[in-house]
């Protein structure tokens, strides 16, 4: 299906946040998700259902010091 991620049109085989973080190589616990302008909480990931279309914006989080 073609989803918005990061504001670049792409073709993933996903079907929830957490195989989508997955086939794009990125550790759950260190990003926020937001699908069409909503926070999803991470402890939904696993059946959070992404469909044709969404907007997803995934924010990695970064240490310093």
């Amino acid at each position: 299906m073609k989803v918005r991620v990061n504001g670049i049109e792409m073709e993933v085989k996903a079907g929830t946040l957490m195989e989508l973080l997955e086939e794009l190589d990125i550790n759950p616990k260190r990003v926020v998700v937001e699908v069409n302008l909503e926070i999803v909480k991470r402890d939904k990931f696993q059946n959070y259902t992404i469909k044709e279309g969404d907007s997803i914006e995934i924010v990695n989080f970064v240490g310093g010091g």
